[in-house]
C-alpha cells in the first residue's frame, strides 16, 4: 500500500457509501468507511420515501437514468442475497386533467428511452380499477410495474454488515474534517486523527461538495432540500397497494402516497431548499401541505392514524444530476445523490468499485462471502420454527416491543452484530423496536436496560443517537 493506512477510504455511511464499501470488499483491497455519527444510515438514508423508482423520470442519457434503471434491476436479487425487505409493488403517476396527459406521455417516452420495462398509460377508470381509493378527478395514470418499495434501514445495514464480514473496517463517531493530497494518495484528517489512503470515495451526502471542493479544481455546490413526511399506523397500510405519485415538477417527483414494506402508509415529501445542512425540523405548514396534496391523489386517507412525522434532506447539486466517478486523481465522487439515489445505490457502488479496482490493479477475493442473513423475526415465523428458536435461545421468547412484536433476542442480536447498534435509534433501525403505534412509549426503558447490559455502560450513558442525546438526566442537570 506504499506506506498508506488503507487502499480506499469511503467517506459517509449512508446507503451509497455502504454499497461502495460492500462492492469494494469483493477485491483484494484494504478498505475502511468513516462516518461521523454513531451508526450507519444516520443521514439522508434514514429519512426518505423508501421507493425503488422504475426510472421513467430521469432525462435519458443522464447518470440518474443509467444508475436508477441498473439499480432497480439489481434490487430483487440483492434482497435475496442480503436478506432485506423489498417488494415490487409497482407505481402510478397521476394526472388530473386532459391538459396534463401530455406530461404522462413525456414520462412514458422517457421511460422507454431509459429501458424501463412494461410501462403503460391507463385511463382514469382503469387506474381506479386497480386502486379504488384514487381520486375521482384522476383522468389518466402511468403504470410502472417495475417500481418497488424497500426498507432503507434494512438495505443500508445489510450492505454494511456484509462489507464488515468481508473485511471492511467501520470507523464510526469519526468526523472527517479535511481531505488533502498526500504522496501517492490522500490524507484524511478526522476527529480521531489522520489516516492515509491511495483512493477516496466521497459519499458524504449533503457535505459531499465540501470534500470535493477541497481537492478538485472544478467546484460543485449542493443544496440541502428538506422533505417532510407523515407515517400512518398499519391499520391504514392497505389504503393503496401501488406507490402513487403526481406528475413531477421543478422540485422533484412530488408528494406521494405509498405502502411500506412493513405495512404502514407513508405520505410525503414536501420540497423546501434550506441553508442549514442539519435542518431536519418538521413544520406545521409543511405537514399541512403534505395532507392537502395527498388528498388530491387519494381519497379518504385516514389522517387520524398518523403515528409520527419526520423530515429528511436530499443532496441537490446545481447541475441536477449525479456526479459519479473520478473527479481528481484517485478521488472518486458519489455526489449529488438525491432521488433516485436509494434506487441507484447498488449500481453506483458496483461502478465505483470496478473503477477503483481497475485503477489499483486489484484482483477479486476468492473467499468473498456475498450472502448475509438478517436477524430472525419472531413475528414472521410459523409456530414450530419460533418454538425451536426459543428452545435454542430463550431470549427470543420475551417480547419487549408489543406494537411490533419484537423480542429481546432480536434486540440483543442488533447490538451484537457488526457494525452493531449502540443507541436506541440503532436498535430501532435494525429490528423496528419503537416504530409502532406507541413510538417506544412502553418499550424504551426495557430496551435501555438491554443496551446497558450488552454494552457494559451505565443507563445514564444510553443515548437516542449521538452525543448529547442521553435519555436519563442526573439530579443537577448532568446526564
Amino acid at each position: 500500500m506504499n506506506g498508506m493506512d488503507y487502499d480506499v477510504i469511503v467517506l459517509g455511511g449512508g446507503v451509497t457509501g455502504c454499497a461502495a464499501a460492500r462492492e469494494l470488499a469483493r477485491y483484494q483491497l484494504k478498505c475502511c468507511l468513516m462516518e461521523r455519527e454513531e451508526d450507519v444510515c444516520s443521514g439522508t438514508s434514514k429519512a426518505n420515501s423508501a421507493i425503488v423508482h422504475a426510472g421513467y423520470d430521469a432525462v435519458p442519457g443522464s447518470r440518474k437514468a443509467r444508475f436508477n434503471v441498473e439499480g432497480n434491476a439489481m434490487m430483487g436479487p440483492l434482497s435475496e442475497e442480503l436478506d432485506f425487505e423489498f417488494q415490487r409493488n409497482g407505481s402510478m403517476v397521476l394526472c388530473f386533467s386532459k391538459d396534463e396527459e401530455g406530461g404522462l406521455q413525456t414520462l412514458y417516452e422517457r421511460g422507454q428511452a431509459n429501458g424501463v420495462p412494461d410501462l403503460r398509460i391507463l385511463t382514469g377508470d382503469e387506474a381506479r380499477e386497480r386502486e379504488p381509493n384514487l381520486s375521482d378527478q384522476v383522468t389518466a395514470a402511468l403504470l410502472a410495474p417495475s417500481g418497488g418499495i424497500v426498507c432503507p434501514f434494512g438495505l443500508t445495514i445489510a450492505l454494511a454488515e456484509n462489507a464488515c464480514e468481508n473485511g471492511v473496517e467501520f470507523l464510526l463517531n469519526t468526523e472527517v474534517q479535511a481531505v488533502e493530497p498526500a504522496d501517492g494518495g490522500y490524507r484524511v484528517r478526522t476527529s480521531r486523527g489522520d489516516y492515509t489512503a491511495r483512493f477516496v470515495v466521497n459519499a458524504a451526502g449533503v457535505y459531499a461538495d465540501v470534500f470535493h471542493n477541497m481537492v478538485c479544481e472544478d467546484k460543485i455546490h449542493i443544496t440541502a432540500r428538506k422533505g417532510d413526511y407523515c407515517l400512518l399506523d398499519k391499520e391504514a397500510g392497505g389504503h393503496v397497494s401501488h406507490t402513487i405519485f403526481q406528475l413531477p415538477g421543478k422540485y422533484g417527483k412530488g408528494v406521494l402516497v405509498s405502502p411500506t414494506v412493513h405495512g404502514n402508509l407513508l405520505l410525503g415529501p414536501t420540497a423546501v431548499d434550506v441553508e442549514d445542512k442539519e435542518g431536519t425540523a418538521t413544520t406545521a405548514a409543511e405537514l399541512a401541505d403534505v395532507t392537502a396534496k395527498t388528498a388530491m391523489s387519494v381519497k379518504n386517507i385516514p389522517y387520524n392514524k398518523v403515528i409520527t412525522s419526520f423530515s429528511g434532506l436530499r443532496a441537490h447539486e446545481d447541475g441536477d444530476d449525479f456526479i459519479i466517478g473520478e473527479s481528481a486523481e484517485g478521488f472518486f465522487d458519489a455526489a449529488g445523490i438525491e432521488s433516485p439515489g436509494l434506487s441507484s445505490a447498488p449500481a453506483i457502488g458496483a461502478y465505483l468499485a470496478e473503477q477503483i479496482a481497475a485503477k489499483a490493479g486489484a484482483e477479486k477475493k476468492p473467499d468473498f462471502q456475498p450472502v448475509r442473513k438478517g436477524i430472525p423475526r419472531v413475528s414472521q415465523m410459523d409456530p414450530e420454527a419460533r418454538a425451536a428458536l426459543i428452545r435454542q435461545r430463550p431470549e427470543y421468547g420475551t417480547i419487549i416491543c408489543r406494537c411490533e412484536n419484537i423480542s429481546e433476542g432480536e434486540i440483543v442480536d442488533a447490538i451484537r452484530r457488526r457494525p452493531g447498534a449502540v443507541s436506541l435509534d440503532g436498535v430501532k433501525r435494525r429490528v423496528r423496536q419503537g416504530m409502532g403505534r406507541c413510538q417506544a412509549g412502553f418499550c424504551m426503558p426495557r430496551t435501555m436496560e438491554i443496551l446497558s447490559r450488552e454494552l457494559g455502560i451505565p443507563m445514564e450513558e444510553i443515548r437516542k443517537n449521538g452525543p448529547g442525546s442521553e435519555i436519563l438526566v442526573k439530579e443537577g442537570g448532568e446526564a
